[in-house]
């Protein structure tokens, strides 16, 4: 299969300066497409995911800046990307995450999570599917969690944006199914949902539980894992963009309004 894909396309991901989002737009810049970055980081930091986008293969990367919480900011971020190059592509990665019981989640938690994990795909899937539809070719991949099929305590917003996120994709699916053609690519919307990745944001509590099993990083993985996940792997960030990659070929015209699970076995306990 032709490995540069998306030449002449363009592509925004959220969430994309560190981790699972900086993977994706590496993957879409290796397929040729001119990549839009967004996400949190120093200017050092910034400037190196956008330097490793362009050196994975990306034609253009650039960044835009804004604040996902805050809609209006996230209408001229939109508004950016199309004086740049109309979105073809949109993977909505941007997250954030915060554990207590309920009782003692703070409201503004609460609404923060919903603005970020939810709401802010809302308003990039509102501004980008008509142009999508009207073009006859679009992707549109949310990056969900196993969170967004099974529950977990003292997650509740968390959970909540992830089930709502998987919604949400269903519904944007079935209103544009119909799009496009098969020749043209159509207009897809689903979300991939990852259990247990290995980022530097877990790695705290890998540590910890090697630290029970005499600094065995292996087995703290293991450890770590056995809670939920039987396959006992972490998948990488590569294999979630591998598997967003997928999607944004013409050949998955008819894959839409699917969640699909990347968690070694997690949701089919």
């Amino acid at each position: 299969m032709d490995e540069r894909f998306l030449e002449g396309r363009t592509a925004l991901v959220t969430g994309s300066t560190s981790g699972i989002g900086l993977a994706i737009a590496q993957a879409l810049g290796g397929a040729g497409a001119r990549v839009a970055l967004n996400g949190l980081g120093s200017h050092e930091q910034i400037e190196a995911a956008v330097a490793s986008v362009c050196q994975a293969g990306a034609p253009q990367a650039s960044f835009l800046d804004a604040n996902l919480a805050d809609p209006a900011a996230v209408e001229t971020m939109m508004q950016a990307l199309a004086g740049w190059g109309p979105a073809d592509i949109l993977v909505n990665c941007a997250g954030v995450q915060h554990t207590a019981p309920i009782g003692e989640m703070p409201a503004a938690t609460w609404d923060k999570l919903i603005a970020i994990n939810l709401s802010a795909a809302f308003h990039t899937m509102r501004l980008a599917l008509p142009g999508m539809v009207g073009r006859g070719f679009g992707r549109v991949v949310n990056i969900a969690s196993v969170h967004g099929l099974v529950a977990s305590v003292n997650k509740s917003p968390y959970v909540a944006s992830k089930f709502g996120l998987v919604g949400l994709s269903k519904v944007a699916a079935l209103e544009v199914a119909g799009a496009g053609s098969r020749d043209s690519g159509g207009v897809t919307v689903n979300c991939v949902c990852p259990g247990w990745v290995e980022t530097p944001l877990i790695e705290p509590q890998i540590a910890a539980r090697a630290d029970q099993h005499g600094g065995d990083r292996e087995a703290g993985v293991r450890a770590l894992l056995a809670e939920k996940q039987p396959s006992g792997r972490m998948s990488l960030p590569s294999d979630i963009a591998a598997t967003v990659l997928f999607l944004c070929r013409r050949e998955a015209h008819n894959i839409t309004g699917s969640a699909i699970p990347v968690d070694g076995g997690w949701t089919s306990q």
